[in-house]
């Protein structure tokens, strides 16, 4: 898994940014495990692997 953007993952999921910006706001505490902050527009790898597990995302 590489690192990614938050509009490409949302782009996987064909969900428009701002849905896909609430789907985190759903899950903040856990990302933040990641390094994920709110305004982070790059997502780390073990971030991306566990999103698109959790929302299926073919990435």
């Amino acid at each position: 898994m590489k690192s990614a953007y938050k509009y490409e993952l949302a782009n996987a999921a064909g969900v428009s940014y701002s849905t896909f910006q609430r789907w985190l706001g759903e899950n903040r505490c856990r990302l933040a495990r990641f390094g994920v902050k709110r305004n982070s527009k790059m997502l780390p790898p073990r971030a991306v692997e566990w999103i698109c597990r959790q929302y299926g995302i073919d990435w």
